[in-house]
């Protein structure tokens, strides 16, 4: 296998693009992003490419984030830029999977996480196995759910968005077709004849229909609950649906809660309203991109970082007591941006 940590190639009528960095949970950096990018826009108009097929190599994860220790390093020496680099590109990126004109099918194993939802999630054709699990964790680095995840969670079912946006709660194969980040379960042992097939023929009808997954999920059952407490209009009333209510769903998710960043989390629900209400994938990243921006210099992402990746010591401290977030600073997180800082360029 190549030394690239993105494999961009020609296959029979497809294009394909793997993931190559198992041993680092096909963690993606700006670079890969930037494969990922070019490769979509040479294929647009290529006529020998009928679809393309976005895979991974290794068993634990397709693709568990968005590698941001260069990120974190340029913050905490006071240089915001190339995380804003990096978000813009990426996201640019992400809308053009979502946008694509040929089916895009994505083969989903074992972690899919952050950076990973926004290559995968926004495909076609999103297939999911036994392994699959699916996450958008951001709150708890201080960050939010982006590369257009807000749009994924804003047409989840009721409030289960908010939920998983503020919890970072995983989801298995059978949650991640309830929610609608997914379309098709498939048992992994089947995949490599699937793709076999797509790279032969370039026909997207030979991708056969979903089965019911082995282990039924978790969020359809917690549905009332969750609705209960996550309609609230913010996260104070979040918090004080779930003191009230009792029990153990109520009582992990206030654990979970008083864990992450407030200041995320409250942007989160924001978020995932404003984009339930656009409902398209350049405004979800529009409006993510006002708090990536911003994240390093005003927010609580140089702290998450360290507390969970670089010390690891699990105890980050927040700029702000969940009981006592500033609306202000809140407000200042999602201001629109200036035209500098624009994602979109012309289409290619």
């Amino acid at each position: 296998m190549s030394d690239e940590t993105m494999i961009a190639r020609k296959e029979g009528r497809a294009g394909r693009l793997t993931f190559n960095r198992p041993k680092a949970l096909n963690a993606l950096d700006h670079d890969m992003a930037m494969v990922i990018e070019a490769a979509l826009d040479q294929w647009r108009d290529d006529a020998e490419v009928d679809l393309v097929v976005i895979d991974a190599i290794g068993d634990r994860a397709f693709c568990a984030g968005g590698d941001i220790a260069a990120v974190y390093r340029a913050g905490m020496a006071g240089d915001s830029r190339p995380g804003q680099d990096f978000w813009r590109d990426e996201y640019r990126m992400n809308a053009k999977i979502a946008e694509y004109p040929k089916p895009i099918v994505a083969f989903m194993q074992g972690f899919v996480m952050g950076g990973g939802v926004g290559v995968g999630g926004h495909a076609s054709h999103r297939v999911v196995g036994e392994s699959t699990q699916v996450s958008m964790p951001e709150s708890g680095i201080g960050l939010i759910p982006d590369v257009g995840g807000t749009l994924l969670l804003a047409r989840a079912p009721g409030h289960v968005g908010e939920y998983l946006g503020v919890t970072g709660a995983r989801m298995n194969a059978a949650d991640a077709l309830y929610t609608g980040f997914a379309d098709c379960f498939v048992p992994e042992a089947e995949w490599e004849a699937i793709k076999a097939r797509l790279i032969e023929t370039g026909d997207i009808t030979s991708l056969p229909a979903s089965q019911t997954p082995p282990e039924p999920g978790s969020l359809a059952p917690q549905r009332a609950e969750i609705d209960a407490a996550f309609a609230a209009p913010d996260i104070h009333a979040i918090v004080e649906a779930l003191e009230v209510a009792g029990g153990t769903f109520s009582e992990k998710t206030l654990k979970t809660i008083r864990r992450n960043s407030p200041l995320s989390m409250e942007a989160t629900i924001r978020l995932v309203r404003m984009t339930r209400a656009a409902n398209t994938i350049r405004a979800a990243l529009e409006h993510e991109f006002r708090f990536t921006w911003r994240a390093a210099e005003l927010g609580d992402f140089l702290e998450g970082v360290r507390a969970q990746i670089i010390d690891k010591d699990r105890n980050p401290q927040w700029k702000h007591a969940l009981d006592s977030l500033p609306e202000e600073d809140v407000a200042r997180m999602l201001e629109p941006l200036g035209p500098d800082w624009a994602i979109w360029e012309e289409s290619k």
